[in-house]
């Protein structure tokens, strides 16, 4: 049978899980489920009274926990389980699923420059074929504006790389490339490759968190037995984004 469950609903956790699990685990405001943090989204009531999400899990204060989709979020607040959950403090802004959106997009492209400041990126159509040959690839990475030929080409590549034994990569082609030149501080970045690395796989954690965030599951599995994380989903935000005319659309500069 499941357990029943206490009504508290912030950090102290449901009170019928062990004192072991409940650090690992939370209920969840809209379903009513207990879930482990790391599918789940923490808010607390900021200062100001408002309440914020907590991407790092770190703020100070009662945090309430969320399934971490956009579909439990609005249920929650559809709901009025925040007032409850934080006894009558805290107002959700009108824009509050959107600013969440927002953190979480611009956190996976952090992590991308973090990846890239640790010397585990590599971009260029040329380049990302070589490091493809090394079975080293954790991520391959193609703007959401890059020409379909050359994303076929990385494709159909991927695929003879896994047909021989090494690491299956994930595909990540969400972000448009004028993100991807902020991030990454190069001009007309279209294919790049991630090699493993931590930091790599704290960009491809965020990508899984992002895609959970606006669809309600993690990357999917469309190539070999390598996750895909793709703009068909509408995840990129590149039509937010003023358009750059100096930049030359879907063109490696390497």
């Amino acid at each position: 049978m499941p357990a029943i469950l206490d009504e508290d609903e912030t950090d102290g956790g449901p009170r019928s899980l062990s004192a072991a699990r409940a650090p690992l685990s939370r209920l969840c405001l809209a379903t009513r489920r207990v879930l482990p943090v790391a599918d789940m989204m923490r808010f607390v009531v900021a200062p100001d009274g408002a309440i914020i999400p907590d991407l790092s899990r770190k703020l100070p204060g009662r945090g309430a926990w969320v399934g971490a989709t956009r579909a439990d979020f609005d249920a929650a607040l559809k709901k009025k389980a925040f007032g409850r959950a934080f006894k009558g403090r805290g107002k959700a802004a009108p824009d509050l699923a959107d600013l969440v959106d927002r953190l979480i997009y611009k956190d996976a492209l952090a992590a991308l420059s973090l990846a890239n400041k640790a010397g585990r990126v590599v971009t260029g159509h040329t380049k990302v074929e070589a490091a493809l040959g090394t079975g080293d690839v954790l991520v391959v990475l193609n703007a959401s504006d890059a020409r379909p030929d050359g994303v076929r080409k990385l494709n159909a590549l991927l695929r003879q790389v896994e047909a021989a034994g090494f690491r299956a990569a994930a595909v990540v082609d969400c972000f448009p490339g004028i993100d991807l030149d902020l991030a990454l501080g190069r001009s007309n970045v279209v294919h790049a490759a991630l090699l493993a690395h931590p930091t790599a796989k704290g960009f491809l954690e965020r990508c899984h968190r992002l895609s959970r965030w606006r669809t309600g599951t993690s990357i999917g599995e469309t190539l070999g037995q390598g996750p895909n994380l793709s703009h068909g989903n509408d995840l990129s935000h590149g039509a937010d984004l003023p358009h750059d005319p100096g930049r030359m659309q879907g063109t490696d500069t390497e």
